[in-house]
């Protein structure tokens, strides 16, 4: 069985009620049982943080326990170096993941800095976003 983590960043935990005119109503711990349902020959690991270290300690865990990342690192996509250099430094695959599209956005959303090191990005397609992000990470790994 394929083990994947989704990795979770800042503001995220507020999904369901955040902004939903950009993120939905949806929370992420109800789109995540609906996920397991989806690909339930996959075991799915999520964790959600505020904390900039802590992705990064999620990360170099995930390579030790997984087969490959989903990452949505909210606004630290756009600012950290960090889980930048994290997401280079560990050999499994890391799919960037983001419920907007960032490229329609805020001018400082357009760019990623995790981009030019994850083996692709999903942006724009709601949660969905995760669902589309899975079923490519599953059949690449």
């Amino acid at each position: 069985m394929k083990n994947i983590a989704i990795i979770n960043g800042a503001n995220l935990n507020l999904l369901g009620g955040r902004e939903p005119e950009v993120y939905g109503n949806t929370s992420f711990d109800s789109y995540v049982e609906m996920l397991k349902q989806n690909f339930n020959d996959v075991q799915i690991t999520c964790i959600q943080t505020n904390a900039e270290s802590e992705i990064v300690e999620a990360l170099h865990d995930a390579e030790r326990h997984c087969d490959g990342v989903l990452l949505n690192a909210g606004g630290f996509s756009h600012t950290s170096v960090a889980i930048r250099d994290a997401i280079a430094a560990i050999s499994i695959p890391v799919i960037e993941v983001h419920i907007s599209n960032i490229f329609s956005r805020e001018y400082f959303r357009k760019h990623s800095l995790m981009s030019e090191v994850c083996q692709g990005m999903v942006s724009g397609f709601g949660l969905n976003s995760y669902n589309i992000a899975m079923y490519a990470i599953t059949k690449t790994i």
